[in-house]
């Protein structure tokens, strides 16, 4: 039984699905096994993909097209191990994600989730500035991405991703209610995950309508946890708003201070264009003068 099932939804990504498995497969913890979910892939170079990877490690489940939350139930319905961790098909791991994560989730039976610090690649790159995890904030927005571990037995308990979050989010409500089995989270503070970013990624974001949508349903899945914990809401929104306050007024200063900056600035430019030609002036008065002086020692 191994002690860790990757699960790999793939729709149309074939061209990048051997750097994600790759990343898998170069673990320093290599007990786990890699379970790719073929979500009614219409991309032929992508099934002959998916097709082609026969390896002992490597199982491969082929569905209609039935969206990220199904794909991700199906494939962890048919893992064995005690730990689960999503991967999406254009994504990737640092050699010892694994690795970090089995010794957290070994030493306390009360971790429920297990992330890490992120890097982005890509169209994009440099370090995820995501905040460090609060559950206050966790409330107001996910913060948590798709990758982080979780226990199989949990997964169970919840009954999986919801299918509801029909413009994405099923990981933020999935993560949510995993909270609400109590459990704890914790971060590592290494950057052992890489998000590419591209044109069509999800972290660009969603319309308005959907983003309204979107958290409208995942207060209505989580009413008890909203509910219990409006006043927590509260006071970290009017913190929010405070600090926003405190920004505002330090841009403003900003921009009053380069608005004198600016202005002196065009008084220096209007005092070199007044100068440039008393310059010339003096100058070729100079140089006449020296000149004539040159031209009378000659004589």
């Amino acid at each position: 039984m191994p002690k860790i099932s990757v699960i790999i939804p793939c729709f149309n990504h074939g061209n990048f699905i051997h750097e994600a498995i790759e990343s898998v497969l170069s673990q320093t913890f290599q007990d786990f096994e890699i379970i790719v979910v073929n979500d009614g892939s219409t991309d032929k170079v992508t099934n002959q993909i998916l097709n082609n990877l026969d390896t002992p490690k490597i199982k491969v489940i082929h569905t209609a097209n039935q969206g990220l939350a199904a794909a991700r139930n199906n494939g962890i319905g048919q893992a064995a191990g005690e730990y689960i961790l999503p991967l999406d098909a254009d994504d990737k791991i640092a050699p010892t994600y694994l690795e970090e994560a089995v010794k957290i989730l070994g030493k306390n039976e009360n971790v429920g989730i297990v992330y890490c610090k992120a890097m982005l690649f890509g169209e994009e790159s440099g370090e995820w500035m995501l905040p460090d995890y609060s559950f206050s904030t966790m409330l107001l927005g996910n913060i948590i991405f798709c990758s982080g571990f979780f226990r199989r037995e949990d997964w169970k308990t919840i009954g999986g991703y919801r299918s509801n979050m029909i413009y994405g989010w099923e990981d933020y409500d999935f993560w949510l209610s995993v909270i609400e089995l109590k459990r704890e989270v914790y971060k590592i503070p290494k950057n052992l995950f890489y998000y590419r970013k591209s044109s069509d990624s999800m972290l660009n974001g969603v319309k308005n309508e959907r983003f309204f949508h979107s958290y409208k349903q995942l207060v209505k899945n989580h009413k008890d946890l909203y509910t219990e914990n409006a006043d927590l809401i509260f006071e970290h929104i009017y913190s929010l708003r405070a600090e926003t306050s405190t920004l505002t007024e330090e841009v403003l200063k900003l921009k009053e201070e380069n608005s004198g900056l600016k202005e002196r600035q065009e008084f220096l430019e209007d005092q070199l264009l007044n100068v440039r030609p008393l310059s010339r002036l003096l100058f070729n008065s100079l140089r006449k003068k020296i000149f004539s002086f040159r031209a009378n020692r000659v004589l």
